[in-house]
């Protein structure tokens, strides 16, 4: 019995160190480190992966989280174009108003201001409408959501994101190192009965 509880335990100190180093290779080392007499060098899962994992995030919340359709529709959406409507025509008004040239008597200007307003009471929401939907096409055209998003990422610092990664999932991590323990005694069990059952039988 005592070979059984001595692999168990072995086994399950192995598992556990195993998962605690493996969670411990998603980050670190940060930097490209070159193993003496290997021919290969050790950096961890993210930051050697860093810009691909930046630009599947960018294409994901793009593609399917928010694109730039959705936020130019939503600014549209949101704006109250009857007050939007009403403070260009104040604008307006007060433009014409005041560049009509001195020599023009009162009687016309006041017929060209209400020829002004009248036009834009008539045509205005039209034409606002048709100037948004232009912006918005060229904000579409000219804003990369992706790229914004993948150029942020790619900014971040890796021990930032190694930090939030880890609060974030903390217990999920501890689970991981436990099950590792876990998994590692039931091998170190089931070697131990082969050894004292099977080998020595």
């Amino acid at each position: 019995m005592e070979i059984i509880a001595l692999m168990a335990i072995i086994g399950a100190l192995i598992g556990w160190l195993t998962n605690v180093i493996a969670i411990k290779l998603l980050f670190r080392p940060i930097e490209p480190f070159r193993l003496p007499l290997l021919p290969f060098e050790l950096q961890g899962l993210i930051p050697k992966r860093k810009s691909e994992i930046a630009r599947s995030i960018g294409e994901v919340v793009e593609e399917e989280l928010l694109s730039m359709e959705d936020v130019v529709g939503e600014i549209v959406g949101s704006i109250d174009k009857a007050a939007a409507l009403e403070m260009i025509k104040g604008k307006v008004m007060t433009v014409v108003s005041e560049k009509m040239p001195a020599i023009i008597p009162s009687m016309f200007k006041g017929l060209i201001l209400q020829n002004v307003e009248q036009m834009i009471d008539e045509n205005g929401v039209e034409v606002m409408e048709n100037m948004i939907q232009e912006l918005g096409q060229k904000a579409i055209g000219s804003v990369d959501i992706s790229k914004m998003v993948e150029d942020r990422i790619l900014a971040y610092d890796l021990i930032k994101i190694e930090a939030i990664i880890i609060r974030i999932a903390k217990n999920e991590l501890k689970h991981i190192e436990v099950l590792g323990g876990v998994l590692g005694f039931a091998i170190g069990v089931v070697q131990g009965l082969l050894v004292v059952f099977v080998f020595r039988g």
